[in-house]
């Protein structure tokens, strides 16, 4: 199951994305994390003290080895961020999408993976999204089932929605602060999620009060799941103070729980998956891939490819 984690910038989407991983990890599920926020900053909550090889320096490599031998892809310079698999790709199972090579192993199980920081030659020619596609393609490509757990930490606010990344995941979680900022990046979610059928929860975090709760209540309705109530143990580690899944308020350990539970309960919709491949793939051929690549990229569209196991 594939998970994303949005929200406004400092709404602590990345903190939960560590915090979710790390607890599904606790209980035996195979994890792996993947940082595609223009932030670079998965690894340290995680705790590693280094960051995995950038997915963004090898997307040639990465695009060879999914083409495999599909007769519709000549070469990785046909191929783009949105190209869909078809039959001759290279699937990949979770298992293989865990022993990635560039994949580091977290201390507390999960395996990360990260797209990688702007370098020095991308400064001012460059926009971040070029790197997420190695991401794309990965989730584009992937077969996964129940008790497999892809979690990803997006990039901040509506940005999320500058490629078809957003449509990946089974479902997602926004995380919102009770503040009028954080529920407008909500609202602005929301609105174009719904246009794609995107499943949609709100998770509050930094809540210190009943009336915090009711404020985003209030604000989000029947969206808010569930919420992390301010937490010193988290606050610690955030200061670099050793930090582990026991040192957690109980109630924040039981909504850590509750995402659980509402991503295991969560449909996959392979259909709807397959339907949104191809709309995006054609999207980006039309606006600009065509003409980057010189070829009609809708050419790369498998008409009798049915996705899923």
């Amino acid at each position: 199951m594939r998970v994303a984690f949005v929200g406004k910038g400092g709404s602590g989407k990345t903190t939960m994305s560590a915090l979710f991983a790390r607890h599904v990890a606790s209980q035996g599920g195979p994890v792996v994390a993947v940082d595609a926020d223009i932030n670079q900053h998965l690894a340290l909550v995680l705790g590693l003290d280094r960051q995995p090889e950038p997915l963004g320096a090898h997307l040639t490599e990465i695009k060879d080895r999914l083409r495999g031998a599909n007769p519709r892809i000549p070469s990785a310079d046909a191929m783009i961020k949105t190209t869909p698999p078809g039959r001759g790709s290279k699937l990949l199972t979770f298992e293989e999408l865990a022993a990635d090579p560039f994949a580091l192993t977290a201390p507390d199980g999960p395996r990360l993976l990260a797209t990688g920081p702007f370098s020095e030659d991308d400064l001012g020619v460059a926009c971040y999204h070029s790197k997420v596609g190695a991401v794309e393609l990965l989730l584009n490509h992937l077969v996964d089932g129940p008790g497999e757990y892809v979690v990803v930490d997006m990039t901040a606010g509506a940005d999320s929605f500058a490629s078809g990344l957003f449509t990946r995941f089974d479902l997602t979680f926004l995380v919102a602060e009770p503040t009028r900022q954080g529920v407008s990046v909500y609202r602005q979610y929301r609105d174009y999620a719904a246009k794609y059928d995107v499943p949609l929860a709100v998770v509050g975090n930094k809540v210190h009060d009943q009336s915090d709760v009711d404020f985003l209540r209030a604000e989000v309705g029947d969206d808010l799941l569930t919420w992390m109530g301010h937490s010193a143990a988290v606050r610690a580690m955030e200061q670099g103070h050793h930090f582990t899944l026991d040192d957690l308020e109980p109630a924040n350990a039981d909504t850590l729980a509750v995402l659980r539970k509402t991503l295991d309960e969560q449909k996959k919709d392979w259909p709807r998956f397959g339907r949104q491949t191809v709309e995006f793939h054609l999207r980006n051929a039309r606006a600009w891939g065509d003409e980057r690549t010189g070829s009609d990229l809708s050419a790369q569209i498998d008409p009798d490819f049915v996705y899923g196991p």
